[in-house]
This record gives C-alpha cells, structure tokens and sequence, in this order.
C-alpha cells in the first residue's frame, strides 16, 4: 500500500495510543496475523507500549480464526495456510471454534463468537487508524462499535457502510487522510477505501466532529467504531 508521511502536528499524539504508557515499540494496523504472506510493503504503524502490544496478539489470533472457521464454514475446512497451521499448533483453540459452530433447521452455518475478545480487537485497530490517518488519539470509549458480518447486513446498511461519508471540512492539515483526499486514486477529491490486502483487510477513517473507522476483515466481518455523535 502507498506509504504516506504525516505532517501533521506530532505533538497530538502523546504517548501509547492505547493507554498513557511510553512508545516503547510500534504496533502494525492492521495486524499481521490478519493479512496473507507476503505481507503488503509499508504497513501502517503507530506508538504503543510493550505492555499494550503484547496484551493483544492471543485475541487476534482468535479472530483471525474465528473469521476464517466462519468463512468457510467448519474448522476442517480452512484453507488459508497461516490459519491452517494456528489451528494445528493450537487444538485447543480449534476445539472452542469446533464447539462454537452452529447449524440451524435450514442448514445455516454460524458461529457464537466470544464477543468481548472480538471487541478487544477491533477497538485496537479502530485506535490505530484514527491514529495514523487522522491524528487522533482515541483512548475513551467509543459512542458506537458494531461488528457483523457483512453478508446480513440488508442492501441499504450495506450501501451505507460501503459508501464512506464524506467531510464537509478537511481534515487536520497534514495528516495522511487530507493527503488521501487530495490525491485520490480516482482523481476525485474525498474518501475513499483503502487496501492494505485486497480480500483480506481495507479501512476507511473520517473525522468530522466524530471520529468513525470502518474495516473490513476477510471480506467478512464489517465493523465500524465512532467517537461522538454518528456521521450520516
């Protein structure tokens, strides 16, 4: 992915993105373990202390896993490598996603996600994105996180989320969103998704008042996360 250099006003960002510890290392958004072998160039990357970044990766992994198992419908059947050996490495694991699945009286594959790690995992990556796109630091609670699969959302809430809103004002001067806006890919001045993996991961952020994150994990799960009153 294209790799843009902020000039935004560093001092905005004090500390750990996730809490007010130091910048001891540099946190991938999204994470790794998220995106297929050979990772894209440039990852984005934002300031998080040690004990923030190593309190995430055994959540991600289960997403990572949970989004796959759901994809594909079973456990047995994944096809992703780095997935298939995580599940081999980690049968316990495997058994909870095994347990977790479920098929109702029309033969419609789910599975019950343990919620709250799914939730731990996307307000991480909504952090970091409104940190590296829009300068913002966002360690309150958000106002709204909602996270489905993309498949059940209705043709208007899926033209919703997939149509990112667009500022009436830009956004900070130098920041990597006002860069995106404008030098568009399509030669037209606004937001748009951005692909870290086609079919694995893309994002969008706006600050506009609010601050809203939207990504999309496997072609999977949608979720978005805002901070304030909800941008139409």
């Amino acid at each position: 992915m294209d790799q843009l250099q902020s000039f935004a006003d560093d001092r905005l960002l004090i500390g750990c993105i996730h809490c007010t510890g130091p910048t001891e290392t540099r946190d991938h958004v999204p994470s790794r373990i998220l995106l297929d072998e050979p990772y894209p160039e440039n990852l984005p990357v934002v300031p998080a202390c040690a004990a923030c970044n190593q309190s995430f990766p055994l959540d991600e992994e289960y997403v990572a896993c949970l989004v796959e198992c759901a994809r594909t419908g079973a456990v047995e059947a994944v096809q992703r490598p780095k997935i298939q050996r995580i599940l081999q490495d980690t049968p316990a694991l495997a058994a909870r996603l095994t347990q977790a699945r479920v098929v109702d009286d029309n033969g419609t594959i789910s599975f019950k996600a343990e919620t709250e790690r799914v939730k731990n995992v996307v307000l991480k990556l909504a952090r970091g994105h409104a940190a590296y796109e829009l300068n913002e630091q966002k360690r309150d609670e958000p106002s709204r996180i909602m996270f489905v699969p993309l498949h059940s959302l209705d043709p208007h809430a899926r033209e919703h989320f997939e149509t990112p809103p667009q500022p009436t004002t830009w956004p900070e001067v130098g920041t990597r969103a006002m860069q995106r806006m404008v030098v568009s890919t399509a030669g037209v001045v606004g937001l748009d998704w951005i692909a870290v993996q086609p079919g694995q991961y893309r994002y969008v952020a706006v600050a506009e008042g609010a601050v809203m994150v939207r990504f999309v994990l496997g072609e999977y799960l949608a979720c978005e996360v805002i901070w304030g009153e909800e941008l139409e």
